[in-house]
């Protein structure tokens, strides 16, 4: 596992809580975000809502939400890296 310092350069929502994310070196996945329905924290509690959810968005290369909660695009990456579902780009299937 290798931890970059990354952008994300694209976001998208999609269903079950998961973000279809590429990030500033080339790679990207889908990164299952369902453990925020476990935090009861007040900024977390918005994203439990799928309808919310999907309104993500970038803001200087970070996923972020509407009412100020962010992702560290680097860490997601490195999830993702761990959990074998980082691609890259021209890699086969």
């Amino acid at each position: 596992m290798t931890f970059k310092l990354v952008k994300a350069v694209r976001v998208a929502a999609l269903p079950g809580h998961r973000l279809d994310i590429a990030f500033s070196d080339g790679s990207f996945g889908v990164f299952d975000f369902s453990d925020i329905k476990m935090s009861r924290g007040e900024m977390a509690l918005p994203l439990h809502d799928e309808t919310f959810f999907a309104r993500v968005f970038l803001e200087m290369g970070v996923p972020a939400w509407p009412n100020g909660y962010d992702s560290d695009p680097s860490n997601i990456r490195m999830k993702l890296e761990a959990a074998g579902a980082l691609h890259t780009e021209g890699a086969t299937a």
